[in-house]
């Protein structure tokens, strides 16, 4: 009784179908900080991971705006903000440069 359970267990977790929900899919979230930037910090509800390509992290429930402003708070001005590949427009990032610290 208790072998085909494991059995049924194991084809699941050798899957990976359950780590491929549980792991964050950093990336939704691009940015280029005008000045370089390298640290891991948490920033509202978002873990970012900045180095010298730039800024990414993974999702977050906020409204692109609040992540980015959130963000420049912290880091500065940005070059570039993208969610998911689709870049913020020209007038959306002035807004949001305009919380830099």
């Amino acid at each position: 009784m208790v072998r085909p359970i494991l059995s049924a267990l194991f084809a699941v977790l050798s899957s990976g179908a359950l780590l491929a929900t549980a792991t964050p899919a950093f990336g939704s979230y691009q940015a280029k900080p005008a000045e370089a930037a390298s640290a891991r910090f948490v920033s509202g509800d978002v873990l970012w991971r900045c180095g010298d390509a730039g800024c990414t992290a993974g999702a977050s429930a906020a409204r692109p705006a609040i992540v980015c402003s959130s963000l420049v708070k912290r880091v500065g001005r940005l070059d570039s903000f993208a969610v998911k590949g689709a870049a913020l427009d020209t007038a959306a990032l002035e807004k949001c440069n305009a919380r830099a610290k």
